[in-house]
Formats: C-alpha cells, structure tokens, sequence
C-alpha cells in the first residue's frame, strides 16, 4: 500500500529530514486555523505511540529498581 503525502510528510518532520520546500508543503497543508483530519490523525498515532513506549520504559526502569 502506498503511504499518503501527509504520512510521508510527518515522516519526515519527525526524522529531521524535511527539506524547506517540504516544509512549507507541511505548513500549507496544516492550515492556519484548522488542522486537516489526515494531519490529525497522524499526530494522533503518533503521540499515542510515544505515549505507550514511555509507559513500557518506565515499567522496565521500575522493575530494574526492585
């Protein structure tokens, strides 16, 4: 399946490879007064991807605590 532009975008923005043009695709795309949905719902998974290894980490750093 081929990945959508806003995904390949957020890609990206989160690896530190965007180039400025790309950027400046992003920031159109994000709108200035209201997110697009796709855009939305990358970041959405995203941070609940960040959100459950942090909480894995921290188990694993409690655990190595005992």
């Amino acid at each position: 399946m081929e990945r959508s532009r806003p995904d390949y975008l957020m890609d990206k923005l989160i690896n530190n490879q965007l180039s400025n043009e790309e950027l400046a695709e992003l920031l159109v795309d994000i709108g200035e007064t209201e997110m697009s949905p796709e855009y939305s719902n990358i970041l959405e998974l995203y941070f609940n991807q960040l959100l459950s290894e942090a909480q894995v980490n921290k188990s694993t750093v409690s655990e190595q605590d005992q």
